[in-house]
């Protein structure tokens, strides 16, 4: 019998972004419709990767929106926002804020030849087009917008060191870490000081997977790709510390289990303290445990026990799911083949319903591999769980009084978030959502 116990007297602190995603499901001819998303409360879209390979050659991407590089960064003639501009005016029309990236997509065939994930030839005039673009979507700059865009990051994975064909290499940045960090630093500076207002980081990591690899069954060449990432992070803030350049977040990835991912948030928090960053909020901003397994009940309990997990890491502050599009490899959240929302999609609907009440109040569990996180508003009170034990499990309530009002919803098998009479026990990869 597992035990769940709520004191809904206690609050603890509100509840987190940690539903919002990466890549929405644009349509080809530019007019894009987010309800299906806006239904699920998704509160962001992080804008990485849009439009597929070299970001369809329209989107976000920086050579995208400013196509030559040697054109005069002041005029405004030199910007092509058509495409970026009515994503992110269906985004807003949503409700959904964007959360933009200035760099650009990654080139899965860097081995063969790079196009766009070179050093930018004048760091600081690629910091001056980034400051033109931050200023066309928030200040109106070229017959641009107002929009609220909180969050700006500067680049993705620049440590996206890989190895195919016994060739190593890197699909983000053929610089080296150093260049990035310069890069950093100057584009930070520039649009920190535009922009005071603007929470602008880096460096979307690829991750730490060196913390929960069992080595001894790696090839050694991935030891070199797992150093190169570890030391990447490691000379990483000693630079901005020593060049006091600004960082208001540090964004992550993971492709882990929640299990393994729980563990990196912990690593993460304790290296930032040692750095001397201690309470700078991280961003999981790329995550999707066991992607080969999307669309069944296993892929939904585990994105819903990322996110319950993550709500109890202080560090972590905000997660974006990989990815909110229709079709691909990483596309968790809808049916290929019938566009119908899956089991993660309805995973983030449930946490919306937590996200919504606001305010995360005391729990504990007697379960390992149990996961489960109470919230309320002060009146209306929900509970949800997800069980990633591998058996059916019993499961009692405590601390709560479950009247006939109390309405159960959940997640299995045979059910998409269904109603069901009552809460006596979980199947294993089961999600339970409590209302009342």
């Amino acid at each position: 019998m597992a035990q769940i116990t709520v004191d809904f007297s206690r609050s603890l602190s509100p509840i987190k972004p940690l539903h919002a995603g990466g890549q929405p499901n644009i349509c080809p001819t530019g007019y894009s419709d987010f309800h299906v998303l806006a239904e699920a409360g998704v509160p962001y879209s992080r804008l990485h990767d849009v439009g597929g390979a070299f970001g369809g050659n329209k989107y976000v991407d920086i050579p995208n929106i400013f196509r030559n590089f040697d054109a005069d960064p002041e005029d405004p003639a030199s910007y092509d926002f058509a495409f970026t501009d009515r994503l992110l005016e269906d985004l807003v029309q949503y409700g959904i804020e964007p959360y933009f990236r200035l760099g650009v997509t990654i080139e899965n065939g860097a081995a063969v030849k790079t196009y766009t994930i070179d050093p930018p030839k004048d760091y600081d005039k690629w910091a001056c087009i980034c400051e033109h673009i931050m200023a066309h979507y928030l200040r109106g700059w070229a017959n641009g917008y107002h929009f609220k865009i909180t969050y700006w990051e500067i680049w993705n994975e620049p440590e996206c060191y890989t190895i195919n064909r016994d060739k190593d290499y890197n699909q983000m940045w053929t610089g080296t870490p150093e260049d990035y960090y310069r890069l950093y630093d100057v584009t930070a500076k520039r649009l920190k000081a535009k922009f005071p207002e603007a929470q602008i980081g880096g460096y979307a990591s690829c991750g730490f997977y060196n913390l929960t690899t069992d080595w001894n069954r790696q090839d050694p060449k991935y030891h070199r790709m797992y150093d190169y990432q570890d030391a990447f992070f490691n000379g990483f803030f000693p630079y901005v510390k020593a060049h006091n350049s600004p960082i208001d977040f540090f964004s992550w990835h993971s492709y882990a289990t929640p299990q393994d991912t729980l563990v990196w948030a912990d690593y993460v928090e304790k290296k930032l303290a040692e750095f001397g960053y201690a309470g700078l909020p991280t961003h999981l901003n790329e995550w999707n445990p066991h992607a080969n397994t999307r669309g069944t009940a296993a892929h939904g309990a585990e994105v819903a026990a990322m996110m319950l997990g993550m709500q109890n890491k202080p560090a972590v502050a905000l997660m974006c799911i990989y990815d909110m599009r229709s079709t691909g490899l990483y596309a968790p959240l809808y049916n290929s083949m019938t566009d119908k929302p899956t089991y993660a999609y309805y995973a983030l609907a449930a946490f919306n319903r937590l996200y919504r009440l606001g305010t995360q109040v005391s729990l504990s569990c007697d379960t390992e591999g149990l996961y489960a996180v109470a919230a309320t508003d002060g009146k209306k009170k929900a509970l949800m769980i997800a069980n990633l034990t591998g058996e059916r499990l019993p499961v009692e309530i405590k601390g709560v009084n479950l009247t006939d009002d109390a309405r159960y919803y959940v997640m299995d098998a045979d059910r998409l978030l269904g109603w069901a009479p009552s809460l006596r026990e979980l199947e294993p990869n089961a999600v339970a959502l409590v209302e009342f």
